[in-house]
């Protein structure tokens, strides 16, 4: 083992790693809704997803290689079961919030929609889900003292996330997927399945239409 490699194996001290988790997961989020409309999103998130590959890479015990484990195959009742709800909650907020919203994007702009459905899970999902669940399991699941903390603490940071969409419908179901999302990568440890349970919720999200309260510029309710 190199020097190098000797060094990423100690741990940093419980003060450093709070510090660190409070900047991003706080820190950030409330700078991105002061200066909200100032900044491309995109970039921002690129930039995040660079900063959480960088502390995972010298987070001691932690290798790429993990990011692969754990096949989908044994977790078809999850997938499955989150899709469900998904839809049916997904469907019954814009009915009761933009019932004319409805299934808008595919029948109405089904170009644009289309784009979405391809570009969503790898621009968006698998950038946010390394940041998100393995950054924060990773480095930081050694701050709580039990799992239920560690998902609540993650359900939690990923709502805060979503702040500077300005609504609560963001925040809140955010904060929702995030759980269950958190819940099953705590159980699971399979990388592959958290991103396609986040992928998913943004695909149904956009499909039923949703969508209007999760784009940079969205206005609340």
């Amino acid at each position: 083992m190199s020097i190098v490699e000797q060094a990423s194996e100690v741990w940093p001290s419980r003060r450093r790693l709070w510090i660190e988790m409070i900047g991003l997961f706080i820190g950030v989020p409330v700078l991105m809704l002061i200066f909200f409309g100032l900044y491309p999103f995109f970039p921002v998130l690129v930039g995040l997803a660079g900063v959480a590959a960088s502390l995972l890479t010298i987070t001691p015990g932690f290798r790429w290689r993990q990011l692969l484990q754990g096949g989908l195959g044994r977790h078809w009742r999850i997938i499955l079961g989150f899709s469900v709800v998904a839809i049916l909650a997904a469907s019954t907020l814009v009915l009761w919030l933009r019932p004319h919203a409805f299934l808008s994007m595919p029948m109405q702009r089904p170009g644009l929609w289309l784009t979405i459905m391809l570009a969503y899970p790898v621009l968006s999902a698998l950038p946010q889900e390394l940041i998100f669940r393995a950054l924060f399991f990773h480095r930081y699941g050694v701050l709580f003292a039990s799992r239920a903390q560690l998902v609540a603490a993650n359900a939690v940071a990923f709502g805060i996330g979503h702040l500077f969409y300005q609504n609560w419908v963001a925040i809140t179901l955010s904060a929702g997927a995030g759980a269950v999302i958190a819940w099953a990568y705590g159980e699971s440890r399979s990388f592959l399945l958290a991103w396609v349970l986040h992928a998913i919720g943004g695909i149904v999200l956009f499909t039923a239409g949703l969508g209007l309260f999760f784009y940079h510029g969205a206005v609340a309710p």
